[in-house]
């Protein structure tokens, strides 16, 4: 994508892609080919792009657009500063995801942030009484609602926080000052309640490091990488194939490459090299071609993202352990 408006459109589509088969954890990792694709910008950028990353640091750019739309709408305001990056993020398409909930929907789970501990606001008040219990370890959370959440933790200020609210929707309209709720780890509303709770994103400075740096206990344990010279998908994924010895797993990993492949990326990789690894599929479980008989030369990576996610989504159904 040559354009801010392109490479903006670029993100919103993988985004959608992301949220609609409920990925949880996307990598973005450096091929090698970066400084090669400054050369690729207008010539009217190259003074100065006024903190745009689209051309100095394109991985950083994507990561900054992912982590915004993951972001529940009136939380990005207190998370995200105006940057030119962000620019154009509001004409993309809505993620609508079940963790971005409006003021008059109920969940139990709501995504928030902390505003500011429940003792300052008492203080600044002048109304700070000795009875007031845990005022000096509670913070208060802005998670949409018209009343604050008060939550029994130091956490600091401007921090996003998952929270556990109390089970009667009523609270929603009470106007009797903060309602209790406990912060959680932000698995617990998929693990518990079966809510897909978005994606987080991770950089890594290489195509081995998208692996190593797993933050799964036991690593992914079971992987995908996508090529033009892989086997087709459907070998895999039919009544009649393999399929069956495909074994069950908790993390699955699906690779793309950009437009030259996954090929790239292992000879810039130097930790690869040091290994003696000269083929990409040296890594996978399984690699396959997502397209075969492609009219176009290339298939780009934002395309290539829905028809992996699409082609593999009975994999993840039947295979994935609940």
């Amino acid at each position: 994508a040559l354009t801010p408006e392109l490479k903006t459109f670029l993100a919103g589509q993988i985004a959608r892609a992301l949220a609609v088969f409920c990925v949880d954890e996307v990598v973005v990792f450096d091929d090698g080919q970066c400084k090669q694709r400054q050369n690729d910008r207008p010539s009217h950028y190259q003074n100065g792009d006024n903190g745009f990353t689209g051309y100095s640091d394109p991985n950083h750019f994507l990561m900054h657009l992912l982590s915004y739309l993951e972001t529940p709408p009136f939380l990005r305001r207190h998370l995200f500063p105006m940057h030119a990056d962000l620019r154009l993020a509001g004409s993309l398409p809505s993620l609508d995801m079940p963790h971005h909930l409006r003021n008059n929907e109920w969940c139990r789970y709501r995504e928030g942030v902390t505003v500011e501990k429940l003792a300052e606001r008492h203080e600044k008040k002048k109304k700070q009484r000795k009875d007031d219990v845990h005022s000096e370890e509670t913070s208060l959370v802005d998670v949409g609602l018209s009343q604050k959440i008060s939550v029994p933790a130091d956490i600091p200020p401007n921090t996003r926080v998952t929270l556990k609210l109390p089970e009667d929707p009523s609270i929603m309209k009470s106007e009797q000052g903060p309602i209790a709720a406990l912060a959680v780890a932000p698995s617990e509303p998929r693990e518990e309640a079966g809510y897909y709770w978005g994606y987080t994103v991770r950089a890594a400075s290489s195509l081995s490091s998208v692996i190593t740096e797993c933050p799964y206990p036991g690593g992914y344990d079971l992987t995908f990488g996508t090529s033009e010279r892989g086997s087709p998908v459907s070998d895999l994924t039919s009544s009649t194939s393999e399929s069956n010895t495909i074994p069950e797993f908790n993390h699955m990993l699906i690779a793309f490459g950009g437009v030259a492949g996954l090929e790239v990326a292992v000879g810039a990789d130097d930790e690869l090299q040091k290994m003696g690894v000269k083929e990409p599929k040296e890594l996978f479980d399984y690699w396959v071609n997502l397209c075969p008989g492609q009219g176009s030369r290339t298939i780009r990576t934002e395309e290539a993202i829905w028809l992996g996610l699409m082609a593999l989504r009975e994999v993840v159904l039947s295979k994935g352990k609940k």
